[in-house]
C-alpha cells in the first residue's frame, strides 16, 4: 500500500500536517503509538511505529509493507526528570503526567498538590488541575525571577503568548524554587520549607523524541533535527516538525505541520520564540548535585548513583550497570544521565518501544479512508 504523505505523530503538528496535505490534494495517512489522538496537548487509534528502514531510493516504515512519498515526523516530547532522594515514591509524578491521568479519569477533587520543575507547563497543568478540583499548594519554578522579568518583557513580540501568560496566572507561583528530598506524607522544597502534599508532579522541561528521526537519519544539531524553512531534514523526502525541531508551544508545531504538509515555507517568527524559551528556563547546575549517591538513577534497573560514578559514557555504564537496560530503554534515565554528565544518546535501533514478538510476525492491514 502506498501513500502521498505518511505522517508520524497524531499530536498538534501531525493533526496540522495533515490538514495541510489534504489542502492541496494529497492523501495523507497519520499514525501514533497511543490509541487517542491529539497527543499530550488535546487528547482515535493510532499504530505503535518501531523503526524505521531505507530501501535504495523508497523510503519504507516498517509497518508491512507501507509506502509513502513524503515522511512527516511529528513525534512530539517527553517531561525531563531529574534524579531527587524519594523521586521514585509513589506519589511523585511527572507534571504533565499527572495532568494526562486527570484526562483519562484520574480523580484529583480535594486532593494536595506541589507542582515542581521549570517551564511553562507547570502553569497550564496547574490550571487544568485546579479546574479539576485539586487543591494546587504551590507552584516551584527553578529559574529565578530576574530570568522570569526578562522573558516576560519580551512577550509583546508573541500577543497570544503573553495572553496565554495572564490566563494561566498563579497566586501560588515561586520563582527560584525546586524540590530537594520527597518523604511517604510531601516534600521539602529548596529553602528548606517541607510541605504535606498527596502528589508532587514533577517536570523538569521537556526533551524531544529523537529515535525515529535517527533512525531514520536524519542530522541532529544541538539536540534537535535539523531542518530548513520548508521543515525538509538532511534527508531527501523527509521533514519534521513540533517539537522536535525546537520546543516552542502549540503555535509553532502547527505552524510547522501545516508548511511541511501543503509543501510551503514556514510562517511567523517561532525560532526566536525558542531560543528565548530556553535561554529564560535553562536549568541551574545545582540541580544536578541533588542525587544523593543512594538514590536512583535508572528506575526499570534500580541502578543508583553510586554505581554509575566513574564510567566516561552511556555505553559503558549501560554495559556495567544494566542502566538504561529496562523497559523504557534509556527514555527517562537517558536525558538525566545527559544533564548530569554530558553523555550524549547512543544510536538509536529499532524497536525503540517494547513490542511483542506477535507485533512482527503478524499480518496488519492498514485501510485509508
Amino acid at each position: 500500500m502506498k501513500v502521498d504523505t505518511l505522517i508520524v505523530g497524531a499530536g498538534p503538528a501531525g493533526l496540522a500536517a495533515a490538514r495541510g496535505a489534504r489542502s492541496v490534494g494529497r492523501k495523507a495517512l497519520v499514525i501514533d503509538e497511543n490509541w487517542n489522538g491529539g497527543g499530550q496537548i488535546w487528547r482515535g487509534q493510532g499504530r505503535l511505529v518501531v523503526g524505521v528502514a531505507f530501501e535504495f531510493e523508497r523510503q519504507v516504515v516498517d509497518l508491512r509493507g507501507l509506502e509513502y512519498d513524503r515522511l512527516i515526523l511529528a513525534c512530539g516530547a517527553r517531561e525531563l526528570f531529574l534524579p531527587f532522594p524519594g523521586w521514585t515514591l509513589p506519589h511523585v509524578v511527572g507534571a504533565g503526567g499527572l495532568q494526562a491521568l486527570v484526562k483519562n479519569g484520574l480523580d484529583v477533587r480535594g486532593k494536595r498538590i506541589v507542582i515542581a520543575g521549570s517551564g511553562p507547563l507547570l502553569l497550564a497543568v496547574a490550571a487544568n488541575l485546579t479546574k479539576a478540583g485539586a487543591e494546587v499548594l504551590l507552584v516551584a519554578e527553578q529559574t529565578s525571577w530576574t530570568k522570569l522579568a526578562r522573558f516576560a518583557a519580551g512577550l509583546w513580540r508573541w500577543p497570544s503568548k503573553m495572553a496565554q501568560g495572564i490566563l494561566l496566572g498563579n497566586p501560588r507561583y515561586r520563582a527560584g524554587l525546586w524540590p530537594v528530598r520527597a518523604d511517604a506524607g510531601g516534600v521539602t522544597m529548596s529553602d528548606g520549607r517541607r510541605w504535606d502534599c498527596d502528589y508532587l508532579a514533577c517536570g523538569f522541561g521537556l526533551v524531544p523524541n529523537l529515535e525515529v528521526p535517527r533512525l531514520a537519519g536524519c542530522a541532529v544539531v544541538d539536540g534537535f533535527v535539523e531542518v530548513d524553512e520548508w521543515q525538509r531534514t538532511s534527508v531527501d523526502g523527509v521533514y519534521a516538525v513540533g517539537e522536535i525541531t525546537g520546543i516552542g508551544g502549540v503555535e509553532k508545531a502547527e505552524a510547522e505541520g501545516w508548511a511541511a504538509g501543503c509543501g510551503t515555507k514556514i510562517q511567523g517568527d517561532h525560532a526566536r520564540f525558542v531560543s528565548r524559551l530556553a535561554e529564560s528556563f535553562e536549568l541551574r547546575t545545582g540541580l544536578r548535585g541533588l542525587a544523593t549517591p543512594d538514590t536512583i538513577v535508572c528506575r526499570c534497573e534500580d541502578v543508583k548513583l553510586c554505581k554509575i560514578v566513574g564510567f566516561h559514557d552511556r555505553r559503558d555504564a549501560k554495559l556495567q550497570t544494566r542502566c538504561g537496560m529496562g523497559a523504557c530503554q534509556g527514555r527517562i534515565c537517558g536525558p538525566i544521565l545527559e544533564f548530569l554528565y554530558g553523555w550524549e544518546a547512543e544510536r538509536a535501533r529499532p524497536p525503540i518501544l517494547p513490542t511483542k514478538v506477535s507485533d512482527f510476525v503478524r499480518k496488519t492491514r492498514v485501510t485509508l479512508d
